[in-house]
């Protein structure tokens, strides 16, 4: 495992074997909350991390057993000009930005920020010990960093109204039926889970992967039709690459694909 720079209690290691970046919020001692200068520095880890072409796959993961992260700093959001708060969900999207994808290992308190940004991912593997929650009304405030937004679009106004109105705590198993999880797992299963995982994702062509969650995202955004419009360039696109000339040879050929991103 190979251990790049450091940011505020934020740890970012690259695994080539994997192909793999992890990154860490490594204050275990305060239930891993997540510092305004740490936010300001999550987009610039993405951009790195974006750029390295032996990165496939990006996890997301809290350190220590006991909590992905537990939100923010609470007392720093006095010290912060309203302006620079009303930006914050720009640095939490960068997940959502990112042309690979990106998984959530999630245990145990998953509040606030931290699931602010568990949703801003492609995947979330979750522990069964695990509870979400936005908790930001039992401080006379709404989350601010796209929570009520992508809940909302995740499960519904009556859902997305019954979890934030009520600064309720989900846990992991009502979290999968409504879809705010990809997958619940014993605690003990959590790091293979995301591991068969990622040696799914890394099998095949991070170029379709890229488009593909392109796409995706843009379902959210845009009208049937020109979500439908935006596919099929996207389809014609592909065609052109050497990796799905390389895709089909190999299934003609009866042999597993050597994609290479081209």
């Amino acid at each position: 495992m190979e251990a790049v720079k450091q940011y505020d209690h934020i740890r970012v290691e690259k695994n080539p074997e994997k192909k793999t970046a992890t990154i860490v919020f490594d204050r275990p001692e305060k239930m891993n909350y997540i510092s305004m200068l740490a936010r300001s520095q999550f987009p610039e880890i993405f951009d790195e991390l974006n750029k390295d072409d032996d990165v496939r796959v990006i996890i997301i993961k809290g350190e220590g057993d006991k909590a992905f992260s537990a939100g923010g700093n609470i007392p720093e959001f006095l010290e912060v000009h309203q302006e620079e708060l009303s930006h914050l969900a720009v640095n939490v999207a960068a997940p959502e930005r990112s042309p690979k994808p990106v998984i959530a290992q999630l245990q145990g308190y998953t509040f606030g920020v931290g699931f602010e940004i568990a949703m801003a991912c492609d995947f979330r593997i979750a522990a069964d010990d695990t509870l979400l929650a936005l908790p930001e009304m039992n401080l006379g405030m709404i989350p601010g960093s796209g929570g009520t937004q992508r809940v909302a679009k995740a499960v519904g106004l009556t859902r997305a109204k019954d979890m934030i109105m009520r600064a309720r705590r989900i846990p992991a198993e009502e979290a999968y039926q409504w879809g705010l999880i990809t997958k619940v797992v014993p605690k003990e299963e959590l790091e293979s889970a995301v591991d068969s995982l990622v040696e799914e994702l890394v099998n095949f062509s991070p170029l379709a992967l890229k488009v593909c969650k392109q796409v995706l995202n843009a379902a959210d955004e845009t009208p049937l039709s020109a979500g439908i419009e935006i596919e099929g360039k996207a389809y014609g696109l592909l065609r052109t690459t050497e990796d799905f000339k390389e895709g089909v040879e190999a299934f003609v050929e009866k042999r597993k694909p050597n994609f290479t991103g081209k």
